[in-house]
């Protein structure tokens, strides 16, 4: 069970780098807005660059302090926001589920992801704005079945209505820590195996105390809000 903390690396046992990749417009600011602040802006700006955001938690009664990239979409910035996937272990790549062209280039964001970051990051394939289901043009079962092939986590979010929201989030970083938790684990004399599975998280309901956030914005520090 996670449970959130006020935001200090005061005895921090663990720091987890996690990366938001996708089209420009599939709604990954947004989603991180809804789950750090519960907060939606129907007239949203895109991405200057890199911005991130902290958030410490407790698993297993540890601290673990996440930092939460929110990269821009447009390839004008390709070349500033790979330089901010090394070190990440986790990543929610998202699209759009109403816009095709999106989901036919996360194939391009994993191999980057892939390149840049480490090997065995992890992965969360987020179909967002399934509040749009009148107008899908991405079936479920295709996405669901390329995350199954690519060995990724995968859930549909709406960041309108939050749905989902919190489960994307904490079940990516939850897999996270048990990964790094779990790695210096010996089974009968050899490094233990840990498979990726279904997280079964379709219709979770996480309920998550509000807390100002605290924001960084690699290119413009006036729009950032930080915690005192």
């Amino acid at each position: 069970m996670a449970q959130w903390q006020g935001d200090s690396d005061e005895g921090i046992d663990y720091m987890f780098k996690i990366v938001m990749v996708g089209d420009s417009g599939v709604g990954k600011s947004q989603l991180l807005n809804r789950f750090v602040k519960n907060e939606f802006h129907m007239k949203s700006k895109p991405t200057i660059g890199v911005e991130f955001l902290t958030r410490t938690l407790v698993m297993d009664h540890k601290l673990v302090k996440a930092q939460i990239w929110d990269t821009a979409g447009q390839e004008r910035y390709q070349a500033i926001t790979t330089a901010y996937y090394r070190g990440a272990i986790g990543a929610l790549l998202a699209y759009d589920i109403t816009k095709q062209q999106t989901f036919d280039h996360v194939e391009k964001w994993l191999d980057e992801l892939r390149i840049h970051a480490d090997r065995n990051i992890l992965v969360m394939l987020v179909g967002n704005k399934s509040d749009l289901s009148s107008l899908r043009a991405v079936p479920v079962e295709v996405a669901r079945e390329f995350a199954q092939q690519e060995g990724l986590f995968f859930l549909e979010t709406s960041a309108l209505d939050s749905s989902n929201v919190e489960s994307a989030f904490v079940g990516l970083l939850s897999q996270v820590y048990r990964t790094v938790s779990r790695k210096q684990i010996i089974v009968d004399g050899h490094e233990a195996n840990w498979d990726k599975v279904n997280l079964g998280l379709e219709g979770t309901n996480i309920k998550m105390p509000f807390q100002e956030p605290e924001c960084h914005n690699a290119k413009k520090r006036s729009n950032c809000c930080s915690i005192l």
